[in-house]
């Protein structure tokens, strides 16, 4: 009995103990991940490149920039000045939300602005924050800036390449009719904005989407769909969709909304080439 009473507190002491070590893991784990999120991963900006062909006269080097919510001029703005200084892209987008949430206004906003250039110029649509703090004279105000803002207009960048700036569909009113409009047919014709939801009514009737909003779900299980997505985003979280012939891109943006985590989700700045398509007997030479 004095033996079997032995072993069965033996047995005791080392569940205790492997309690006590699995709730140490537990504890690190936490706090690595809360390391992780809230002072690594949100100012690790991911540069992606992706290349696809057009009917473009010449390759088209756009940035895609989308969910800044710059609160100030910190060190990941500051890194995304310094890639795009680098990269050297032809042409910058802004689809949407450059401004913070609640601690965010426009002269940070413009802070960002004037620090933006590119050959073709910095075109921007507006976001869900853009659409909640609405001030008078927007259009003077981003002309003021230095960049363009597109709201349900188009403009031509190159004679072979156009821009559709559309209104947020979530919180404004996107007007397709009237934006498309102005646009000559034939040239490659590229749509911006924010909430990628809009995919659905706007596939088929240009090359190219661009759109950010997602944040890429901004705080990730692995190999699970996002906990959560903002109203607005539909079936789209991140990266390539085509539809009716139609593709888009979905960015996860810069910065973070609600809270400042990101969790195996990183911030991205994406730059998409448009090559020339190859034609019949440049592919032949080519093989």
């Amino acid at each position: 009995m004095e033996k079997m009473n032995a072993m069965g507190e033996e047995a005791g002491r080392k569940r205790v103990a492997w309690t006590r070590w699995v709730r140490r893991i537990v504890v690190v784990l936490i706090l690595a991940a809360a390391v992780d999120g809230i002072l690594i991963e949100p100012y690790w900006i991911e540069v992606t490149h992706e290349t696809i062909q057009g009917e473009v006269s010449a390759p088209l080097k756009i940035a895609e920039l989308s969910d800044i919510h710059a609160r100030r001029i910190g060190p990941r703005e500051e890194k995304m000045f310094a890639i795009l200084e680098a990269e050297k892209p032809d042409l910058i987008v802004v689809t949407g939300d450059t401004m913070g949430n609640t601690h965010g206004d426009y002269s940070i906003a413009r802070e960002v602005y004037v620090r933006l250039h590119a050959p073709l110029g910095v075109w921007v649509v507006k976001g869900n924050w853009e659409n909640h703090k609405a001030i008078r004279g927007e259009h003077a105000f981003y002309q003021e800036a230095g960049v363009h803002l597109l709201v349900n207009q188009s403009a031509s960048v190159r004679p072979d390449v156009w821009l559709v700036g559309l209104d947020d569909a979530y919180t404004g009113t996107a007007r397709l009719e009237p934006a498309m409009a102005g646009v000559p047919k034939g040239v490659y014709t590229i749509a911006l904005f924010h909430s990628p939801g809009y995919f659905d009514t706007i596939a088929g009737r240009v090359n190219l989407c661009l759109a950010g909003h997602t944040h890429g779900g901004q705080i990730r299980i692995p190999f699970l769909r996002p906990l959560w997505l903002p109203r607005g985003c539909g079936r789209y979280v991140e990266g390539w969709y085509e539809e009716k012939g139609t593709k888009m891109y979905v960015t996860r943006g810069i910065g973070t909304s609600v809270v400042p985590i990101r969790f195996f989700c990183r911030p991205e700045l994406a730059f998409l080439t448009i090559e020339p398509e190859k034609q019949a007997g440049e592919s032949r030479a080519s093989d």
